[in-house]
């Protein structure tokens, strides 16, 4: 073992999903080796402990796993668990912290950001409950990569991680597993899949990998367990570079599954995950389910599932996202949560019992059997609800807006704004908010304005300015904030939300509802004007 002198990097802290920045910006020399050390300067108990180490595939995964293998020996890791060829899915690591008692894990994934040597990388520690580290932790991580002056690191030739096994580097024992089999097994004792191979049974379906780390687990599950033909998984090998697309699960980046499942002869089911395989999105033929609409409808049927069959105690979804499963927690006599955006904030209500189901409009549902979000998890989940109800796609969500009305809903994204013109929108609307209540733009007046503060009913904590919300007495609604998720510029995103009653208009096209809407937060906020952009870069 040696000791490294360093000096800081200006700009370490995690976001919402750890830290995440260009390719070249982690290549630096000891910029990774700083903030690696920073984690095991704040989390003591990874010393003697078991750590889980892996990622989504993408440039530079298996030079940054050499790494920290070498750091966390240096710093007394007793074990270390790392997927064959370096891959781990997110949602994998969460089951396996939690299924071996490790003191935590290290994450490194971009999620749904583009790889390749151009492209984005990022890291993230996720804590000994499986979840996303608490904002407590990321905040000494930081701290401590402001003054770090020195790394440990132990001088050994790299690990072969292609080889099934254990080994030891230095001191520290080194698994290398199936990435796979553990969490096939997880999802084995949640569903029944007898019922969903029957359901498939002389039917296609198509789930696109893009390229990314679900490939080899959607292959194991649909092909080899339920039997379905190899084509059913398209993209299904992991890439570097995602085939040169972009692994984020949506109309436009999923285009070949979107041409598929809006094609003439188009399969009964559809599904995608992205890079690092914690998002989902779910599709019957000519139908998409916005993941506002499909947290809802998860949670109306979750009973449907064995491993839900008693009922669930809870559910919760971040501010931004539709307010649908609020209307279906109400129905079933149940607690719902609002939390700001990042899945660590559903740790606390998941470790307490007090919800079981939880979800993001960004395309991330999950439960309580692990600690951050699960795309595969999630489109089991229909396919478990359609076998029981032995219905489409269509016929499910139809029936549930007959139910419970519908939130018509949508996200217009604006990615790579300067971010003092991101900040500018931010400011005058916040300078707005207490001057709106009770002002009527065309036909909505507003009944709530503010900028969203979450209170933790578990450990009492509060996090403050998590988004500004208009609420208008209809229902109705738009938010604004500022995501955390890009690594060029600033990424504004304006959410758009309007209720149908069960007995009005259900099949309006989604855009053409939401326009009054998008026409007042324009008129209120002004995005466009002052960020200097006719459209948004994405509407999703």
């Amino acid at each position: 073992m040696i000791e490294v002198n360093t000096t800081p990097f200006d700009g370490q802290k995690p976001g919402t999903s750890g830290l995440r920045k260009k390719v070249s910006v982690f290549q630096q020399p000891n910029y990774l080796e700083n903030f690696v050390q920073s984690i095991f300067d704040s989390v003591p108990e990874l010393r003697g402990g078991t750590l889980i180490v892996g990622g989504d595939g993408r440039f530079y995964n298996d030079v940054a796993i050499q790494i920290i293998l070498r750091i966390a020996s240096a710093n007394g890791v007793a074990q270390t668990i790392v997927g064959q060829n370096g891959l781990f899915s997110t949602p994998a690591v969460s089951n396996l912290i939690r299924l071996n008692e490790a003191a935590g894990g290290i994450v490194l994934s971009a999620s749904h950001n583009p790889g390749g040597p151009e492209g984005d990388f990022g890291i993230k520690f996720n804590g000994d409950n499986g979840g996303p580290a608490p904002e407590s932790v990321t905040d000494a991580i930081f701290e401590r990569t402001r003054h770090i002056d020195q790394y440990k690191i132990v001088k050994e030739s790299d690990i072969n991680l292609s080889d099934i096994g254990e080994t030891h580097l230095g001191e520290m024992t080194v698994k290398i597993i199936d990435p796979v089999a553990d969490y096939l097994t997880m999802m084995e004792d949640i569903f029944d899949f007898d019922a969903i191979k029957n359901l498939l049974g002389g039917k296609q379906i198509c789930f696109d990998a893009m390229h990314a780390v679900t490939g080899p687990y959607a292959t194991a599950i649909f092909c080899e367990r339920l039997g379905l033909p190899e084509g059913s998984v398209i993209n299904g090998t992991p890439q570097p570079d995602f085939g040169g697309g972009h692994p984020d699960p949506n109309p436009v980046y999923a285009k070949e599954l979107f041409d598929t499942m809006f094609s003439e002869n188009a399969p009964f089911f559809g599904a995608a995950s992205d890079g690092d395989g914690d998002r989902n999105i779910v599709l019957g033929p000519n139908i998409y389910i916005s993941p506002s609409d499909s947290i809802a409808v998860l949670a109306a049927n979750a009973t449907d599932v064995p491993g839900y069959e008693n009922g669930i105690p809870g559910v919760a979804r971040s501010m931004p996202t539709s307010r649908a499963v609020d209307i279906v927690a109400k129905d079933l006599g149940i607690e719902h949560f609002e939390t700001p955006t990042g899945w660590k904030f559903f740790g606390n209500l998941l470790d307490a019992g007090r919800i079981a189901l939880c979800g993001e409009e960004s395309a991330g549902a999950s439960s309580d059997h692990i600690r951050e979000k699960d795309g595969l998890w999630a489109i089991l989940m229909w396919l478990n609800i359609l076998a029981s109800r032995h219905q489409s796609v269509g016929d499910v969500i139809s029936d549930h807006w007959l139910t419970y009305g519908r939130h018509y809903y949508s996200r217009h994204d604006y990615e790579g704004v300067e971010k003092a013109k991101a900040d500018a929108v931010m400011l005058g609307l916040s300078e707005k908010l207490e001057s709106l209540v009770g002002k009527t733009f065309k036909e909505e007046t507003v009944s709530k304005a503010d900028n969203f503060s979450y209170h933790d009913p578990v450990d009492g904590s509060v996090s403050h300015n998590q988004g500004l919300r208009v609420e208008f007495e209809s229902g109705s609604r738009f938010v604004i904030r500022l995501s955390g998720t890009g690594t060029v510029g600033a990424t504004l995103r304006l959410y758009l939300e309007k209720y149908e009653p069960k007995d009005g208009d259900l099949k309006q096209d989604v855009q053409t509802a939401l326009r009054p809407i998008a026409e007042i937060a324009e008129e209120i906020a002004k995005i466009k004007s002052t960020v200097n952009r006719d459209e948004p870069s994405l509407i999703s």
